[in-house]
């Protein structure tokens, strides 16, 4: 297996890519443009260059939009988690999910790696390697001609009219005039890493969050504290292991090691398609239980981690405070014990705060959340579900108070903030395509129903005629006596 992956064969990725062309033609790829256009302004523009905007963009192109620009702070090739804080060794998601091939055999995952190492070799592969997906995503952007700006950075949103302007930087700067703006801006996109409050008194120097860059190298012989038991508190773990560091240790507030993913075992078109139909009380319900439990962290994972003696797993140990002991961290737990350790990683999640998301400003408080809307039952308490935006059908926020901040119907959540409202189409793999669907169809519709004057407008002044003239000759009615007549005849 390892001798096949290491000869790529660019010929059988060039029939792909031949055959991809192909399939995207048959379907008149992409669509007829549609949209009114206005001087110097983009239709839409699109935060994010990773796995979520570039479907996106695929979906308005399909859809007819073109006007279109996408944008990303990192350089190329490096867009998304998979190069930067992502750290596992393989990706969760099964390797025969299509993911962002939005209907197109060609375009998937299976398609890709079988043109390059051979259906024995895909019959042979368990997970998909986490650096073998950022290679597809590369080769995604590459067959499509998708052109991501890189480098550049959207800073700050505000109304300009109808529109929205966008104040950029980094290898363009200046500004965008946009109708519609779509953050596809991940896991952390409407929010940041959560950095808990018992972090404080420790100096910087000595502890990471895992979404950090981490020189892993400075661990060596080092006693590491995890906070938490996630995927990507394990994924750092094995990391600081496989580096020297003399000894890791979990720290998990739980009494027991989460081991089902929820959500998985419920994964289907039917939630995919009716999640966000669903009352207020039931998909708050679904995603509350889905949280409480947990999703665990992969078995290939939490194997990485266990197979090295120097790491240990401590549960019901709560953290309350962590304060500065020289050059070390004396972590206090609830229960009343401690642990000294030379270095924190906080595996303790992302968080959904739309304050935390410089670029609306002021705004962001203005926009609606789930807890200004819904009051749960006793038991299905949740203060970070109930930071989610309470969001359109159509993926767009709301204002929290009517008139304050109308121009937020044309801003889209197309990240992870979304799924508490719509469900997970628009970050994970599984739904990403039927959330991109979903997205472009929202966003044309929007676009048609402004421009509707120049439309009607378009419709009357439509003049190309489908019949010439010379396709019959008119004759006139006989009358019933010349029909007489000629019958007497």
């Amino acid at each position: 297996m390892t001798q096949r992956l290491s000869s790529i064969d660019s010929q059988g990725l060039a029939a792909l890519e031949a055959r991809l062309k192909d399939d995207l033609d048959l379907l008149c790829y992409p669509s007829k443009e549609w949209v009114s256009q206005k001087e110097d302004v983009t239709d839409v523009v699109i935060i994010g260059g990773g796995m979520c905007g570039m479907v996106a963009w695929l979906a308005h192109r399909t859809g007819g939009i073109h006007n279109i620009r996408i944008v990303d702070r990192a350089e190329r090739g490096r867009e998304g988690p998979w190069l930067n804080y992502a750290r596992m060794e393989t990706l969760r998601s099964p390797k025969f999910l299509t993911g962002p091939a939005f209907g197109h055999g060609s375009l998937t995952f299976q398609a890709w790696f079988r043109a390059q190492f051979g259906a024995e070799a895909w019959d042979e592969l368990d997970k998909i390697p986490r650096t073998m997906w950022m290679d597809y995503l590369r080769w995604y952007r590459e067959a499509l001609d998708i052109p991501i700006e890189n480098g550049v950075s959207v800073d700050h949103v505000e109304p300009e009219g109808n529109l929205l302007k966008l104040t950029v930087s980094g290898a363009k700067t200046g500004s965008i005039l946009t109708r519609k703006l779509i953050f596809a801006t991940g896991r952390d996109g409407t929010g940041g890493p959560n950095i808990p409050e018992f972090i404080n008194g420790l100096s910087e120097r000595m502890w990471a969050h895992s979404a950090d860059e981490i020189d892993f190298s400075a661990l060596k012989d080092k006693r590491v504290a995890v906070i938490g038991v996630g995927a990507s508190a394990v994924d750092n773990s094995a990391e600081a292991l496989e580096h020297g560091a003399a000894e890791v240790r979990h720290l998990v507030r739980r009494k027991e090691m989460p081991t089902i993913n929820k959500m998985m075992g419920i994964g289907s078109y039917g939630l995919t398609a009716g999640y966000a139909t669903l009352p207020d009380e039931w998909r708050w319900r679904f995603m509350q239980y889905s949280f409480a439990t947990q999703t665990p962290s992969p078995r290939g994972s939490t194997l990485r981690v266990s197979r090295h003696p120097n790491a240990y797993f401590h549960f019901d140990k709560a953290t309350t405070r962590i304060e500065q002991s020289g050059d070390s961290a004396l972590i206090h737990f609830a229960d009343g014990t401690s642990y000294q350790a030379d270095f924190v990683i906080l595996g303790t999640g992302f968080v959904i705060d739309p304050m935390a998301r410089t670029e609306l400003g002021e705004t962001a408080a203005e926009i609606l959340l789930w807890k200004d809307v819904y009051t749960p039952p006793v038991g299905e308490e949740s203060a970070d579900l109930g930071r989610f935006p309470y969001l359109n059908s159509d993926f767009t926020f709301r204002e929290r108070e009517t008139g304050k901040a109308p121009w937020l119907k044309n801003v889209y959540c197309f990240n992870f903030g979304a799924s508490a409202s719509l469900g997970k189409v628009s970050g994970d793999i599984p739904g990403i395509s039927d959330g991109a669907a979903w997205l472009a169809r929202a966003v044309a519709a929007s676009l048609y129903g402004e421009d509707i004057e120049a439309h009607w407008q378009d419709m009357k002044d439509y003049d190309k005629p489908e019949l010439l003239g010379d396709e019959w000759q008119p004759t006139e009615l006989p009358t019933e006596e010349r029909r007489r007549e000629d019958k007497a005849v």
